[in-house]
């Protein structure tokens, strides 16, 4: 032990290092925002002036890393129309209304936050909203961003009507006479966003520091915000968000940062990425990754599927024109993902369907094997909701992260509604294979998707653990999700700290409660290991360490 007396020393709890489950009492001792002592030498290091926290009762664990969120945008939601607070139909509506009727000077009123499952087939109509409002436009995605509820102003400013076919990319939902009937997904909803007014940098700016308000209460230090470049309503001026926020001091966060692939352009991106990648190197901020969109989502059926998706209304046979849509051909993606590689960058795949998965995975094989030994990124497939039984074990083989995003592992209103009719009993024993991957050996991440679910990392952690979510939340159901794919709370806690800091390369400097690494530290409530399983989503952050310096504190 070194004979400087400590700034801080959190004395007395229970402490979850990264790896294991240390039980109490276990002290930690930082020095100069490093930590420099674990265990019973802490004591004799302790001077007048430092700092103690008790943590008797009390888990000490890394900072919470989000491998998978998007904060400015929903910090932007949290200021804006709002629906991530409503259930239903009726919560949405009211939202709305009080929106349109406090904001009379908004000429085009964007929001998001619906549920799919809380309107019949997951298409709420036009109508609704034009009862609220006829003469500003109203373009609302759903949680998830892979849809948008719009008006009937809407579709006439943006000039989609019977006659408008459906992007390659999407599909407007319609009555039996062609007429859009207000839900558009994917492509068809980004062409109505191409219309409405993009936010201002400082509406940006003001969005992050309100989204990393947020995630920093929640004890997570460090995230990987999985778009910052141009998609839709997104904007270049995200990476110039974060930039500026550093400059600033006001980036409380490590930050890895997914720059955009636009799929109707190619491999002439690249050049842009190295620019933009080497501008931020060594900072807090970084842009070493590229984010590829594969498919959708399974509950609009675009998640690209082996198999077509069963006939909506649970037919027993397959509709073979509909198996989902893979927003990149495969073998340009092995084309891209190949160069992306051999330029060191990390590949952030978005891919939920057994065929988006498997493209994503194929593409990272042809990396390996083009590349040899020069191929060392730790490339992320995000989502995960299907894969099958023959790709599992290749995760491991490729050492592909498994990107988890637990809370939506769990029989919750639109699994139960619009996902299980769809696949039928087979797939649906697929999805989520979280359990299966970690007996693989593979290596698991955890994240939010963040506006699209609560960023609680200890909800999240608790579905993973579960499979369910709490007997209290709105969605709760009695029965037990894939229960054989439950996660232990050790490798749970792991992919929500260190796991995640590995994908984001950043393992050699924080992630661990070990001398020598910066402090990321934080404090919760309760230990949850000494709880038990149903109570996991107690756990909160009281205090929260970022470099030695608390940022945030909720005593109680």
């Amino acid at each position: 032990m070194q004979s400087q007396p400590l700034d801080l020393a959190i004395l007395g709890g229970a402490v979850f290092d990264g790896e294991k489950y240390i039980p109490a009492p276990c002290h930690v001792g930082i020095r100069g925002g490093v930590i420099v002592e674990l265990g019973d030498a802490v004591s004799a290091a302790i001077g007048p002036e430092t700092k103690i926290v008790e943590a008797e009762g009390r888990l000490v664990h890394p900072g919470m890393n989000d491998s998978h969120v998007h904060p400015i945008e929903a910090g932007m939601e949290m200021l804006g129309c709002n629906l991530a607070d409503g259930w239903n139909r009726d919560d949405y509506l009211a939202t709305v209304r009080e929106y349109v009727s406090a904001n009379p000077e908004v000429e085009w009123i964007v929001g998001a936050g619906w549920q799919q499952a809380a309107f019949p087939g997951g298409a709420p109509l036009k109508e609704d909203l034009d009862a609220i409002c006829d003469d500003r436009p109203i373009i609302l995605s759903n949680r998830d961003h892979h849809s948008a509820w719009v008006n009937s102003e809407a579709l006439r400013r943006c000039g989609i009507d019977a006659s408008t076919p459906d992007p390659a990319d999407g599909r407007i939902e319609r009555d039996a006479d062609g007429n859009p009937t207000g839900t558009l997904h994917e492509g068809a909803r980004m062409l109505a966003l191409s219309h409405a007014p993009q936010p201002t940098v400082e509406t940006m700016y003001e969005g992050f520091l309100v989204g990393q308000r947020k995630l920093v209460g929640y004890g997570i230090t460090s995230w990987q915000d999985a778009l910052i470049g141009q998609y839709g309503n997104h904007s270049p001026e995200f990476y110039t968000v974060y930039r500026t926020a550093e400059d600033r001091g006001d980036l409380i966060a490590r930050v890895n940062g997914a720059l955009w692939w636009e799929r109707t352009q190619g491999t002439e991106q690249i050049a842009a990425f190295v620019e933009r990648r080497e501008a931020v190197s060594g900072r807090r901020f970084r842009a070493d990754t590229v984010k590829i969109m594969q498919d959708g989502v399974a509950e609009n059926q675009t998640a690209a599927m082996l198999e077509p998706y069963l006939v909506p209304g649970g037919c027993a046979h397959r509709a073979p024109e509909n198996a989902g849509i893979s927003f990149v051909d495969p073998d340009r993606l092995r084309e891209y993902v190949v160069e992306l590689d051999k330029q060191g960058f990390q590949v952030h795949f978005h891919a939920l369907g057994d065929r988006g998965v498997r493209e994503s995975l194929d593409a990272i094989e042809a990396a390996r094997i083009a590349n040899g030994d020069a191929s060392t990124q730790m490339h992320t497939i995000a989502h995960i909701q299907i894969i099958s039984p023959d790709d599992v074990p290749r995760f491991a083989a490729l050492n592909a992260d498994a990107n988890m995003q637990p809370l939506w592992a769990s029989y919750d209103p639109q699994m139960v509604d619009l996902t299980v009719p769809f696949l039928g009993d087979e797939r649906v024993g697929h999805q989520y294979p979280f359990a299966s991957l970690h007996r693989a050996g593979s290596h698991l991440s955890g994240g939010s998707d963040w506006p699209v679910t609560s960023a609680d990392p200890w909800l999240g952690i608790h579905v993973a653990v579960n499979r369910q979510v709490p007997a209290d939340h709105p969605d709760y159901n009695p029965l037990v999700f894939l229960e054989n794919e439950r996660l232990p709370l050790d490798v749970a806690l792991r992919a929500y700290t260190l796991g995640g800091i590995e994908t984001n390369g950043r393992a050699h400097e924080v992630g661990s409660l070990a001398p020598g690494m910066a402090a990321d530290v934080v404090v919760a409530n309760r230990d949850p290991f000494q709880g038990q399983p149903a109570d996991i989503h107690e756990t909160t952050a009281q205090l929260v360490f970022v470099d030695g310096v608390l940022v945030h504190a909720n005593e109680q």
